[in-house]
Order: structure tokens, then sequence, then C-alpha cells
């Protein structure tokens, strides 16, 4: 079982930055890990995601340029760097942890919410205009 804890996110202005983290519980050194946001009224949408092994990552064009993902694996957890962040940014931001399968060992990533195994709570981030 896997469990996973989202920190770090809060109140900025736009322009401003903010860096999430996911601390997970369990080991997930060999899962693909994600970073979801769902804003109110909004369905949940992905937006970046790493290999297991932090060398191939995957991004929503609408964060491209501006965020950046990354793990540490020996800490078990995985960090969402957001830079330039706009408004529209704002949203509760998840975590999630897929298992290792035959299509990430070819080098295709999981961007749908049906690849992940397990979710964080999440943590609320709010940009001003």
């Amino acid at each position: 079982q896997v469990q996973l804890v989202e920190s770090g996110g809060g109140l900025v202005q736009a322009g401003g930055s903010l860096r999430l983290s996911c601390a997970a519980s369990g080991r997930t050194f060999s899962y693909a890990m994600g970073w979801f946001r769902q804003a109110p009224g909004k369905e949940r949408e992905f937006v970046a995601v790493i290999s297991w092994s932090g060398d191939r990552t995957n991004y929503a064009d609408s964060v491209k340029g501006r965020f950046t993902i990354s793990r540490d694996n020996a800490k078990n957890t995985v960090y969402l760097q957001m830079n330039s962040l706009k408004p529209e940014d704002t949203a509760v931001y998840h975590c999630a942890a897929a298992r290792l399968t035959a299509a990430q060992v070819l080098g295709v990533l999981p961007s749908g919410r049906e690849g992940y195994d397990y979710w964080g709570q999440g943590t609320q981030v709010t940009v001003s205009s």
C-alpha cells in the first residue's frame, strides 16, 4: 500500500513561484509519479509526470516551460516547481503514483487518471491577480 501526502501549497501573487512536495510512504521508486490539478467546477486534469528513474518527464501544454517535476527516490519524494504562476493555475493539486507497466518501460508515461493507482488528498494553490 502506498500513501501520498502533498504539501507546499498556498496563496501567491501572479508571477510568483511555489514548490509542491509529495511524500510517499512505501517503496515508490519503481512507480511513475504524476501531478494533477482540479479547479472548482472542473475535471481533474493532468499537469506533469516523471518516470521511475527520473530520466523522462512529460507536461501539459498549459504548464510547459513554467513547471518542473523532479523526484528524489532516496527521500521517496516528488516535487513540482511552479514558476510564473497565473490565476488560471489556481486549483487543488494532487500527486499520484502509477505502478511500473510495460508501456512505461517502452517510454510511454501515463497522462490519464486511469493510469494511476494511488492518490494524495491534495494541496490548495491560489494565485491572485
